[in-house]
């Protein structure tokens, strides 16, 4: 049990660094393709992967009635969590919208106590109404340039798409227990890939040129972000609590901030870096223990 736990938080933390490149690419992709003709592609070679490697898919034991989980999980991702980080991206700096997912184990905590039963306490509230705090006065003080013409309105879908993720965390939580990490994020690339092809095709013809720089973007996107990244990271949720495993994606800002000052050259002013830290304030907050505190059906 001691050396999965171990794994699991190995697995978990590649998955952040992966998710913190990804707001990187999506940038550089974005600059020559439409967001759906990106989405599709990255979607379709992940399809494409995980049908060579099929007779690794591990457990398949469905339930009857599962057809709604399956379905609500990939209503909110890759669906409409997509269509929102999009937009974000088009609106936003990637250093930005890496700092608005900080939210995210906050709306996973409060989640899981009306879905899974785990415990919510008042540090977790307050820290969230901190960083809900922090992260409009961020948001707030955004200057805008060609790289973010709207950052309170880019910060605002991430924010939405941090509420989908928020659905998909509890309802693959729910899965995991009888369906492999492959198999889930099998079905994620399948259904994305049927999803976004005919939004690609009303908004733009198929591309006919694009440069090294760009397929490379699409690539990785494809590859290491939609099919290592999430099997990490389904692998990782399948053996931790709900709450414990999304307390990870507080690292996804830090390695977001890293790969942005780097390879875009992008810099928050003072404000913005305010705002950041009380975002970060609030998700420490929200963790803080006096003791370890076993969530509510949990046995490890």
């Amino acid at each position: 049990m001691f050396t999965q736990r171990w794994l699991a938080f190995a697995c978990l933390t590649l998955a952040m660094a992966l998710w913190g490149s990804s707001f990187i690419a999506l940038k550089i992709a974005f600059v020559e393709l439409t967001p759906m003709w990106v989405i599709f592609a990255r979607m379709a070679i992940g399809s494409l992967i995980f049908l060579l490697a099929w007779r690794w898919r591990g457990q398949l034991a469905y339930r009857a009635g599962d057809w709604k989980y399956l379905l609500g999980l990939a209503v909110c991702e890759p669906c409409l969590y997509f269509i929102f980080e999009a937009m974000a991206l088009q609106n936003t700096t990637a250093a930005q919208a890496g700092m608005i997912t900080a939210l995210l184990p906050l709306l996973v905590a409060i989640g899981a106590y009306f879905t899974l039963g785990e415990r919510i306490t008042r540090l977790i509230l307050l820290g969230f109404l901190l960083a809900v705090t922090g992260a409009v006065w961020m948001s707030m003080t955004g200057s805008s340039d060609a790289s973010a013409p709207d950052p309170l309105l880019g910060n605002f879908y991430e924010f939405l798409a941090m509420l989908c993720a928020t659905g998909y965390t509890l309802l693959l939580k729910h899965l995991s227990t009888r369906y492999s990490a492959f198999a889930l994020t099998a079905m994620q690339a399948f259904v994305g890939a049927l999803f976004f092809l005919p939004l690609a095709l009303t908004v733009e013809p198929v591309p006919h040129e694009i440069s090294l720089q760009g397929l490379l973007a699409v690539l990785y996107l494809g590859i290491v972000v939609t099919v290592v990244a999430y099997g990490l990271f389904n692998f990782g949720v399948g053996r931790l609590p709900a709450s414990q495993a999304s307390g990870f994606v507080n690292l996804i800002p830090v390695f977001t901030l890293i790969f942005a000052l780097l390879i875009l050259d992008e810099r928050l002013n003072a404000q913005q870096l305010a705002g950041g830290v009380l975002v970060f304030a609030g998700v420490a907050l929200s963790q803080w223990r006096r003791k370890p505190v076993l969530p509510a059906g949990v046995l490890d």
